[in-house]
Formats: C-alpha cells, structure tokens, sequence
C-alpha cells in the first residue's frame, strides 16, 4: 500500500493525525493518497516523486514550486467561490532525499457523466475571476506568448527525434503574430479534463490540478479544449461547454487567431504524451499527423 516514501509518509500523517492512508492515484510528478482527518473528514495527500523533474514535454521540472501554485492557486480561487480542493498545509522538505507534500481537502466523485454545458459556466467564472498575483510555472518567467511560441518550438523538436520525415516548425513569427493581441487578464486551468473534475450529478464540485495554469485570454483554453475533446475519456462536449459559457461571457470565435495557437499547442503535448510518457502505438503517430496538419493550415492562412 505504501510507497518508497513510506517513512515520510508515515511521519506526517502522525503529525496531522492521518489514518487510513491509501494510494488514489499517481502521475510523472506527483502521487495522490487518501486518507481519514482527525475530524473523520476525507483528505488528500499529494508528494512529489523527486525534487526535480524530466519528460518529454517539460524537461525542467521543479515540483516544489509547482506544489506551491498549487496551494496559492487553490486558496485564491476559493476566496472567491470557485469550487476547488481546499488547500490545507504545504510541508516543503529540509532534506534533498525527503518530499514535499500538500494536504488538501478530498472531495468525493459521485461517478456521474459529465455535465459540459454546466463546465462551460464554471469556466466562465474563473475567467472573470481576477488573476492571481504568482509568477506562474508554466509561463517559465516570461509573457504568456513568448512562453507559448518557446514551447511549440521545443517540443515541435522533441517529436522531431521521435518521428521520422518530421518537418521543420512552423516560423516563430508566424506564431508570435497570431498572439500579439493576447491579452493577460484571465487565469486559464489548461488541462480542462475529466481526470481533473471532481463531480456530483455531472456538475464540478472542483477542479483540480493546477500543473498547467496560464494567464491569458479565454481563446487559449478553447483551444485546448478543442484538442482534449478529440478523446473520448476527456468527456468534453465543446459545443455544450460553449452554450453554458455563452450565458455569462463571450465565447472566443473559431477565428480568433490565438485559438489556433491553443490548438498547436495542445496538439503537440499531446503527441509527446502518445509518443513518449505514455506510448500508444495507434494514438501516437495520429496524434503526431494532426499536429502537423495543424501547423500546415496555419502556414496556409498566413500566405
């Protein structure tokens, strides 16, 4: 039942009265364990596997600083209603070789379908919510657009050594054009995904996994949507999360042209994830010619 953290776990769950430790899920950075509070209440315990981390997308990973998103982001959004886990202790390690662990709430899933018209007004409302004060990971220090035009480039690459006849990249500033009116109002989940939506009777109860988090305008995360869509166990109705959006804000028109870069975007990391982290032989080389097809049309419009 215990990992290769046993002793750490088993320490911190002495010092917040944990029982009933189970593993509940496991990602590339992060394990999830559920357990019983004190108060008899279910909670979450999330530790990084290491300090630092590598895959195919993301080749410098610091967990720690995406455990500390995490927590600010989910106490951010609870302040100001948006259902989440709450975020109880961040215990960051003094020692290299120990884990760093968040304690939030654990919020139970009733199972039931997804309900994507009701996603669409929550997305909604955390569009309108104002962005927290973080430099956030995925922006790697630097404007949402610079951030995004840099990572197609890099992972563009990355299939590159994966897949062959692999072409070159779309032109940098081909990319950079269609962002240029980007805006940073906005702060975008981006991995918008059933894995991700805690739910009762379909509707979000929270949304979770902050890995992801961006700045930007609503275009980016349709876009991501858009291509998360194209697999059935991401439950996503886009059409249904665009009429429950609508009833409270502007849905960003297939034309916006930072739409299409969400799309490349999320294309791309999804070929990776099919080609490298977690192989699929059918799903990885498809994946990788829609990516490209992508690029293609893209190239298209620009000429």
């Amino acid at each position: 039942m215990m990992s290769e953290r046993s002793t750490e776990l088993d320490s911190l769950a002495e010092r917040w009265g944990l029982s009933s430790l189970e593993p509940a899920g496991r990602g590339l950075e992060f394990s999830v364990y559920r357990a019983q509070g004190r108060d008899g209440q279910p909670v979450a315990v999330r530790l990084a596997h290491r300090r630092f981390d590598s895959n195919a997308n993301d080749p410098q990973v610091d967990t720690r600083a995406l455990l500390l998103q995490e927590y600010e982001i989910a106490r951010h959004l609870a302040a100001h209603g948006l259902p989440v886990a709450e975020a109880r202790e961040l215990v960051l390690a003094d020692e290299p070789a120990s884990p760093d662990v968040l304690l939030s709430a654990y919020v139970p899933d009733d199972g039931s379908d997804l309900d994507s018209f009701a996603l669409g007004k929550l997305l909604a409302r955390l569009h309108q919510v104002p962005p927290p004060g973080l430099k956030l990971v995925a922006s790697e220090g630097v404007p949402t657009a610079s951030a995004i035009t840099a990572r197609i480039r890099r992972r563009w690459a990355e299939i590159g050594h994966l897949v062959d006849d692999w072409p070159g990249p779309p032109d940098a500033s081909l990319i950079a054009g269609r962002l240029a009116g980007l805006t940073e109002d906005s702060l975008l989940h981006l991995d918008v995904r059933s894995d991700n939506i805690r739910r009762r009777q379909g509707r979000a109860v929270a949304l979770l996994d902050w890995s992801n988090a961006l700045l930007g305008s609503p275009s980016l995360e349709f876009g991501r949507l858009v291509e998360y869509a194209r697999y059935p166990e991401n439950e996503l109705d886009v059409a249904a999360v665009r009429s429950g959006y609508a009833r409270t804000a502007t849905v960003p028109p297939d034309s916006d042209p930072s739409l299409s870069v969400g799309r490349l975007d999320a294309a791309l990391m999804l070929a990776l994830v099919f080609l490298s982290e977690a192989p699929d032989p059918n799903r990885g080389p498809a994946a990788a010619d829609h990516a490209r097809e992508l690029a293609l049309r893209m190239s298209a419009r620009h000429t």
